[in-house]
């Protein structure tokens, strides 16, 4: 178990008023941890939150040598704060760290740290509808070395940010933009790692999309360009004919865990799951023969997103009628249900701070 020593500010902030937006604002303290090869990972500590002082030297901003998790933390209905499934956020964060060459963060220890920090700032976490503080720890390397190797030092720091929707519509459907041209991923590769070169490598084709209209690009394989992965903040669902299909985790995209969540709820109310590979030509296939009921996105950020069109090259689909679907909806209801403690957590995700 970790020692964690606190140090509270002596400058309190005000809490935010109006409209969150997401991830605009950060309160009052932060956590921090550091690594030192030959110790370990050691001074634990809460302070008032701060800038980092960097060496220009410092590996993460020459040699990308960085991680992130996204989490969220809740005011329950009964007036109790909770997470959801902050272990599988520990788990991914190693196997990030893994890939990445980053030390393994003992997985009680990421969590307590959480606990800590939230527990802390419980004060912060805003109660209006759609909102939640959003938890964000990360990982980077912190030699000042100009050479390419895994670090001897590191930084673990945890941030917390009172939040509104991901997306300014809400629940309202996005539109999504197949990207035909750039890829983000493949397999060999980190695609299924939560690091910042995975979404530096997105944005040019973000751009594109949101040129276009579009508030998501929609990835496929980056070698045929054929077979669908995954939304650039985003694990993608479809219901074609009565069949949840998602693609299958195969080391290119995030094994997300409301992505992991979705999965489990429909195999317990008996809806028919596929994890397997899907090509953009049977996914239009299944559109333009009036199979394709529903199409979602599954994220901490968004939790649910409904998707009510979709671009491929010079083609635009709508979705149905173009509305949020009776799964999307069901699923949107009963995740959030469970996060904020108005409906029965039969699975023991919720954890309390």
């Amino acid at each position: 178990m970790l020692d964690i020593k606190v140090t509270k500010t002596a400058n309190p902030k005000a809490k935010p008023e109006g409209p969150l937006g997401f991830g605009k604002v950060f309160t009052d303290h932060m956590f921090l941890m550091d690594y030192t090869e030959g110790i370990g990972w050691h001074d634990a500590r809460i302070e008032p939150f701060h800038d980092l002082t960097l060496s220009p030297a410092c590996m993460t901003f020459h040699y990308g040598q960085t991680m992130f998790e996204g989490m969220k933390a809740y005011r329950g209905a009964d007036g109790e704060c909770w997470l959801f499934r902050p272990d599988m956020n520990a788990k991914r964060t190693n196997n990030t760290n893994r890939r990445l060459c980053i030390p393994q963060l003992p997985e009680e220890d990421f969590v307590q740290a959480v606990r800590a920090l939230v527990s802390l700032e419980r004060d912060w976490i805003p109660t209006a509808p759609g909102t939640s503080l959003y938890v964000r720890p990360f990982i980077i390397a912190a030699d000042p070395f100009l050479g390419v190797r895994p670090s001897e030092t590191y930084i673990f720091c945890v941030i917390l940010s009172p939040s509104g929707a991901y997306y300014a519509s809400g629940l309202e459907p996005v539109g999504i933009w197949i990207e035909d041209d750039y890829v983000r991923a493949v397999r060999g590769g980190m695609g299924f790692a939560k690091t910042g070169g995975n979404y530096a490598c997105s944005l040019a084709a973000q751009v594109k999309a949101h040129d276009g209209g579009y508030s998501q690009v929609l990835w496929l394989d980056g070698v045929e360009r054929r077979y669908i992965e995954e939304v650039g903040a985003m694990n993608i669902f479809f219901k074609i004919d009565g069949t949840v299909v998602t693609p299958m985790l195969n080391g290119s995209i995030l094994p997300g865990i409301t992505r992991d969540s979705t999965l489990t709820l429909c195999r317990a109310w008996g809806i028919p799951t596929e994890e397997r590979r899907i090509s953009v030509d049977e996914l239009i296939e299944a559109q333009r023969a009036g199979k394709l009921e529903e199409v979602f996105g599954t994220g901490t950020a968004a939790v649910i997103s409904p998707v009510g069109k979709l671009r491929y090259k010079d083609e635009v689909f709508t979705i149905g009628d173009g509305s949020i679907g009776p799964l999307s909806q069901k699923l949107y209801d009963t995740v959030t249900g469970i996060q904020l403690g108005s409906l029965p957590d039969p699975c023991g995700w919720r954890v309390r701070v």
